[in-house]
């Protein structure tokens, strides 16, 4: 009896379940997201959340646990193949090969302010035409908050320097009223200088006349 065995045999041998689940988590890695069936997508989960722990240590010895694992090759250590030498296989590396660095280096960082629940599995309507099994989609539950803490700085950055920019154009404004109101009142005085030396000038001119 299986009493208390939570894994999953998924219809497959232990080997041939492992490799299959290394593949599935090594695709989530590249990807960040793959479509597969709801017990596939769940015996995966445990995989790739237990490769994020060994990203978040970091050391030398859980990446290589982290290697072993995912059964993911490396550069180094390229199996000799018939008419391929090493070397050969190495000119056509690039780092979209290395699944380990890429979870080390892109994938943990954006994860290493979660206490666990790195991945959500998102159930799909209806069922696979065929066997009618139930899929689903496996992604990486991601941080944002320093997207959104940087969008925060940006955008109250640009508050600030608009309202800094009105408090200029106010000033500005105001600076302009004040030196209209002060020619208003400059010329007014003129004007009422130039009517009260006219009416003098008439004033002294009656007075002749009368004289």
């Amino acid at each position: 009896m299986r009493h208390r065995v939570r894994t999953a045999k998924l219809g497959r041998t232990g080997e041939h379940r492992n490799a299959m689940l290394a593949n599935l988590v090594c695709s989530l890695i590249k990807n960040d997201t793959i479509k597969t069936t709801l017990a596939k997508a769940k015996a995966a989960r445990v995989v790739a959340e237990k490769m994020v722990t060994l990203g978040k240590k970091g050391t030398l010895h859980h990446r290589r646990l982290a290697v072993a694992r995912l059964r993911a090759p490396q550069r180094k250590f390229f199996p000799k193949a018939k008419g391929v030498s090493g070397s050969e296989q190495r000119k056509n590396w690039t780092d979209e090969h290395d699944v380990v660095r890429i979870l080390f280096n892109k994938i943990v960082p954006k994860l290493q302010s979660r206490q666990g629940g790195y991945t959500r599995i998102v159930k799909l309507a209806g069922a696979r035409k065929g066997d009618a099994a139930q899929l689903a989609y496996l992604t990486w539950v991601f941080d944002d908050t320093v997207a959104s803490t940087s969008e925060k700085s940006e955008k109250s950055g640009e508050t600030e320097s608009k309202s800094e920019s009105n408090v200029v154009e106010s000033q500005t404004e105001d600076t302009k009223k004040s030196e209209e109101i002060k020619e208003n009142t400059n010329a007014d005085e003129a004007v009422h200088e130039n009517s009260e030396s006219e009416n003098n000038a008439d004033d002294g001119e009656q007075a002749e006349q009368q004289k």
